[in-house]
C-alpha cells in the first residue's frame, strides 16, 4: 500500500544517494579532464551530478515502497540503462558539435554510427522493455515506451543552462505526487533533482547527458505508470511535438 511516508522515503532515498554519490566523486583525486566540461558561459564543470543523479534514482525506485516488485525493477534497470546510454554519449561523443535525433539520424542514414543515434536506440529499447513490464494492453506498452523514451530525450533536450532539466524534473513530477499509484515513483527523480540543483545552478556541476537522460527516464516511468490509455496518448503526443519543435530549433540555430 502506497502512503505519504513510503512517498517521503523514495524522495529522501533519492536525495541522499545522490548527494552521497556526488560528493564523494567529487572528493576523488586524479578525476582527470575526461569528467570535465566546458558550459555555455565558457566555465569548466565537471560531470559528477551525472553519475549521482542516475544512482539517487535507481535505488530510490528499487527501494520505493507500496509498488509492485516488477514495476520497481522497471524502474531501477530503465533508469540505469538511459544512464548507461547517456555516458556513452557523454564521453564516446565528446567534442561531437551535432545536437539532436535529426542530426544523428542524418549521419545514420550517410553510413555513419554516431554515439548519439547508439543512445537514442538503446534507450528507446530500455523503453519498450519499460513499458511491457508496467501496461497490460499492447497498445498502452507502446504508448508507455514513447513517454518514457520521449521524456529521457526532452529533459536532455532541456540540459543546456544551469539547473533548468533539474528544475523541469521537479516542476513535471510534481503532479505525480497526487497519483497514489505512481507517487513513489515520481517522488524519486524529484529527490535526486533536488540534492543537485544547488550545484549545478552555482555551476559547480552539470547533468550531462548521463543525468539528464536518468532522471528523464524515472519521471517518464511515473507518468506511465499513473496514467491510463487517454493520459498516456496525451503526454506521448506533447512529447513527440516538443521534442520535433526544439529539434528543428536546434537545427536551425546551428
Amino acid at each position: 500500500m502506497i502512503t505519504m511516508r513510503s512517498v517521503g522515503k523514495a524522495a529522501l532515498c533519492g536525495a541522499a544517494v545522490a548527494r552521497g554519490v556526488y560528493e564523494a566523486a567529487r572528493r576523488r583525486s586524479g578525476q582527470g579532464a575526461a569528467w570535465e566540461r566546458t558550459n555555455h558561459a565558457g566555465r569548466t564543470l565537471h560531470l559528477h551530478a551525472g553519475p549521482a543523479a542516475a544512482a539517487g534514482t535507481a535505488l530510490a525506485l528499487a527501494a520505493a515502497g507500496g509498488l509492485p516488485p516488477r514495476a520497481r525493477a522497471a524502474g531501477a534497470l530503465t533508469v540505469l540503462a538511459a544512464a548507461a546510454c547517456g555516458a556513452y554519449d557523454d564521453f564516446a561523443g565528446a567534442g561531437d558539435p551535432r545536437r539532436g535525433f535529426r542530426a544523428h539520424l542524418g549521419a545514420l542514414r550517410r553510413g555513419e554510427v554516431t554515439s548519439g543515434a547508439v543512445k537514442f536506440v538503446g534507450i528507446g529499447a530500455a523503453a519498450c522493455a519499460a513499458g511491457a513490464v508496467v501496461k497490460e494492453r499492447p497498445l498502452d506498452k507502446a504508448l508507455a515506451a514513447v513517454v518514457v523514451a520521449g521524456s529521457a530525450h526532452l529533459v536532455n533536450l532541456l540540459d543546456v543552462r544551469p539547473g533548468r532539466a533539474a528544475g523541469a524534473v521537479l516542476v513535471l513530477a510534481a503532479p505525480g505526487l497526487a497519483r497514489r499509484g505512481s507517487a513513489p515513483l515520481a517522488a524519486a527523480p524529484m529527490g535526486a533533482a533536488a540534492a543537485l540543483i544547488a550545484d549545478d545552478l552555482a555551476e559547480r556541476t552539470m547533468l550531462g547527458d548521463t543525468g539528464a537522460h536518468a532522471l528523464g527516464a524515472g519521471l517518464g516511468l511515473a507518468v506511465a505508470v499513473g496514467n491510463g490509455r487517454t493520459g498516456l496518448a496525451l503526454h506521448a503526443a506533447a512529447l513527440v511535438g516538443t521534442a520535433l519543435a526544439m529539434d528543428a530549433r536546434n537545427h536551425l540555430c546551428e
